[in-house]
């Protein structure tokens, strides 16, 4: 895979110029994704758009960011943006509790979606969304969650590697997500704690990436699952005084493949030491596949097929143009980082609407990450029973 084509296909919006964007929330998911509208055609060969609107609550504040991540206008009121005319896509960087509101009638208003992961707060909620995508996309219409670690160069190479039997037939996989912005207990309450705005901790918020990758690694479904949350710090300081944390500090769980692989996943935002740590290994029989987070250009490989005296695991810096999304970068050697990979995600997402296909992954593979992670809360409910998951990613909802 290395992308960089431009598709020919319809908007699906009726649109006959530049696609019209739309941005809902300025923080720093807000942030991030603004850069990569920003930057996106720039560097690939992607559909003409105009970043028309940043929408935010507070319009003092909307305002400066719009103009800080290069956006014509500004607004408080999404509804109202959903309904413009030239407005053609809209990227939903708002909290969860948010996703399904706006992602069902943006659908409903012929807006192509790409919503943060993940994909909603609850079951239900995602299974309302997925519903609504499906629908849209009878009509031309795509939606795609942002799991943007697809887009990472070296995973999309680990991807490759697996598909062409490199380590052969994998047999269990290490996932581990973690952080420390937690790790203090006086650090201050926030929205992410709270079970109400956030749905779940370090499960939603970073276990859904470990999950979402040992799908996109291996393209496999998930059986069953073993879980456990456990929540460290149970109140923290707030503007009024102390506060009841609601949601897990860290997750844990044991995921069954039906390719009978075993995936060990691990999350935690009181990981002292660890800022921004994603680890995968891919144990197969032929080889073995290792990756950090904190060192996105590269990629660890080991060749079980080669002679004994000459095995060994080595370093593959992934920056050349024939590795995924490279060609539109810099020379060899020249690393790039982790914002890149919102670039790349809009790209895909941009050249998916042109071509009239659906973008990966689509709300379905959402909502399947979705169904892990709930089999995850109620595997630890039941003191880590074994909970069945089906597989719901080819019946649409």
């Amino acid at each position: 895979m290395n992308p960089g084509a431009k598709g020919t296909g319809a908007t699906g919006t009726g649109a006959t110029g530049p696609l019209g964007v739309a941005a809902i929330g300025y923080a720093f998911m807000g942030k991030a994704h603004s850069n990569a509208w920003r930057n996106v055609a720039s560097f690939f060969d992607v559909p003409a758009i105009e970043q028309k609107v940043l929408v935010g609550r507070d319009a003092g504040q909307v305002a400066e960011a719009a103009a800080k991540y290069g956006w014509a206008e500004s607004a408080t009121d999404w509804r109202e943006v959903i309904a413009r005319d030239d407005i053609h896509i809209i990227d939903i960087c708002a909290p969860g509790w948010m996703h399904a509101e706006i992602a069902i009638a943006a659908l409903e208003a012929g807006k192509h979606v790409l919503v943060e992961k993940p994909l909603a707060n609850t079951l239900a909620e995602a299974e309302a969304m997925t519903a609504a995508a499906a629908a849209a996309r009878t009509r031309g219409v795509q939606s795609m969650v942002g799991f943007n670690y697809r887009r990472v160069p070296a995973l999309a190479l680990a991807r490759e590697l697996i598909a062409e039997g490199r380590v052969g037939t994998v047999r269990h996989v290490r996932a581990a997500y973690l952080q420390d912005w937690l790790a203090d207990e006086q650090a201050p309450m926030t929205w992410r704690l709270r079970k109400e705005t956030a749905g779940s901790g370090a499960l939603g918020d970073i276990a859904s990436h470990a999950v979402d990758q040992v799908l996109f690694l291996l393209g496999g479904q998930v059986s069953e699952v073993t879980g456990r949350l456990q929540t460290f710090v149970n109140r923290r300081p707030g503007p009024d005084g102390p506060e009841d944390v609601t949601v897990d500090d860290a997750a844990w769980a044991t995921l069954t493949l039906a390719s009978g692989a075993i995936a060990s996943v691990e999350a935690s935002r009181v990981a002292t030491g660890q800022k921004n740590s994603l680890k995968l290994e891919i144990y197969g029989d032929k080889g073995s596949i290792h990756f950090d987070l904190e060192k996105l250009n590269e990629l660890g490989f080991l060749d079980a097929t080669a002679p004994a005296r000459e095995q060994g695991l080595r370093r593959i810096l992934v920056t050349e143009p024939d590795h995924p999304y490279l060609d539109a970068w810099w020379p060899q050697g020249h690393i790039i980082g982790w914002e890149h990979t919102f670039t790349h995600q809009i790209r895909d997402f941009l050249t998916a609407i042109q071509a009239g296909s659906q973008p990966s992954p689509s709300f379905e593979e959402g909502l399947n990450v979705q169904y892990i992670l709930n089999a995850v809360e109620e595997s630890a409910a039941a003191k880590s029973a074994l909970v069945p998951v089906a597989d719901r990613t080819s019946k649409g909802a």
